[in-house]
């Protein structure tokens, strides 16, 4: 995985490990990007006038919105806007890259495309295998996810995390990016969650999270096309 980030005292953790997961995921395919959430921070309040009419106050919403605005808006390396980037450092204009220079959407292209990633949830309640709107306030854009039985969920994240695709996880507190699975030596299982805190804990930044406490709290996933189909 990537270095560990820092959100600090902002509420940009969906945007910390979605970009994580996409991080990752460039590392399974022997690439390497190193994103930064800042700059979607940045443009978070112009995205929502522009594209809802509407202006919240805070910073909160889903992975799927990170998904939406790097389309739209872009996105830009790490080095460029780090975590403790001053306010009156400018987003940047251009992405250079390997001796080319890109626009933030052309650069965005580049790591993540339109339809890369599906995004799956499991509300009982309604139809299974049918998009819904996940009924939280974070989905202010009304986004639809694809309703999956729990076990069938279950069966897929596993999978995708044993070929070491990464899976980007929303509770209704915070979202992480799910790198690995580990168990105990009672065999108890954990999911391996890169966070976005900094790197100061006892496991470096990341959490071991029981399997049950991951799947009780579980409001939203998301993962490649590639990894849900098992390719």
């Amino acid at each position: 995985m990537t270095p560990i980030k820092n959100q600090g005292k902002t509420e940009l953790c969906w945007a910390y490990a979605m970009l994580a997961t996409i991080e990752t995921e460039h590392l399974l395919r022997g690439d390497s990007v190193n994103l930064s959430a800042v700059y979607i921070g940045r443009q978070l309040s112009d995205y929502q006038s522009a594209v809802h009419n509407v202006q919240l106050p805070n910073q909160r919403a889903m992975g799927q919105t990170l998904l939406n605005m790097i389309q739209r808006v872009g996105i830009v390396d790490y080095d460029v806007l780090p975590d403790d980037a001053s306010e009156r450092l400018p987003a940047p204009r251009w992405v250079f890259m390997l001796g080319a220079r890109y626009t933030p959407q052309e650069f965005a292209h580049s790591v993540c495309a339109p339809d890369e990633y599906v995004s799956l949830t499991c509300f009982p309640d309604s139809p299974y295998y049918q998009r819904i709107e996940v009924p939280v306030p974070d989905n202010w854009e009304h986004n639809r996810l694809l309703n999956i039985p729990a076990d069938t969920l279950r069966r897929h994240v596993d999978r995708a995390l044993r070929q070491r695709h990464p899976v980007c996880w929303e509770s209704r507190g915070h979202a992480m990016a799910v790198v690995g699975l580990a168990h105990d030596e009672k065999g108890r299982t954990y999911y391996i969650m890169k966070n976005s805190w900094g790197s100061s804990d006892p496991y470096g930044g990341l959490v071991y999270m029981p399997a049950k406490k991951m799947w009780r709290d579980m409001i939203a996933l998301y993962m490649t096309q590639e990894a849900y189909d098992n390719k």
